[in-house]
């Protein structure tokens, strides 16, 4: 038996019985939300400018609704040349209805990210791309303040970024393409 095997029958080539049998199993694990509810997610998916799969895997994850979105310079498109966002993300940004609060990676500071982007709540020095674990934990958490991480998403557009995500223990991680929409 392998790690991570559950001691059950392979379901390689099973059909009929037994494969309804462990398909009906699973479908009970899953809760069945009311109607009401479902409605009331796909709202709060849309008043946060994600699609609602995403949207429900993040509460599934943490159990938690999404108080606010942790933006990388990067993701907004900014830097020490441009350091405005461009008007297609200033755009979708006002529309959401959530904390915003921004990660200026150097050398763009902080304070010309926020001065330039109003949309943004505030702004933090991101921590260091090779940062240390205890470094880049330190750099999220004092961007939070006394926000919880598992209500915060990033949204990164590099691979060293999401580290963030579980250095901060935030909620999810999430490529600025897709939150964007290319």
């Amino acid at each position: 038996m392998t790690i991570g095997h559950n001691g059950g029958p392979a379901l390689e080539g099973a059909t009929g019985w037994k494969r309804h049998c462990w398909k009906a199993a699973r479908e009970a694990l899953l809760p069945v939300l009311p109607i009401e509810v479902v409605r009331l997610r796909v709202r709060r998916a849309a008043e946060l400018g994600l699609d609602y799969r995403t949207y429900a895997s993040v509460r599934a994850q943490t159990g938690h609704d999404v108080v606010a979105f942790l933006f990388s310079s990067n993701a907004l498109r900014v830097s020490a040349q441009r350091p405005a966002a461009p008007a297609l993300v200033t755009g979708k940004l006002q529309e959401v209805k959530a904390g915003l609060m921004g990660l200026a990676v150097a050398p763009l500071s902080s304070g010309a990210m926020a001065a330039a982007n109003p949309v943004l709540g505030e702004a933090h020095p991101a921590p260091y791309a090779l940062a240390r674990w205890a470094e880049a934990r330190a750099a999220i958490r004092a961007a939070l303040g006394r926000l919880p991480g598992d209500g915060v998403v990033l949204v990164g557009d590099h691979g060293l970024e999401a580290e963030w995500c579980a250095a901060g223990r935030l909620a999810g991680y999430l490529p600025a393409e897709r939150y964007f929409g290319g």
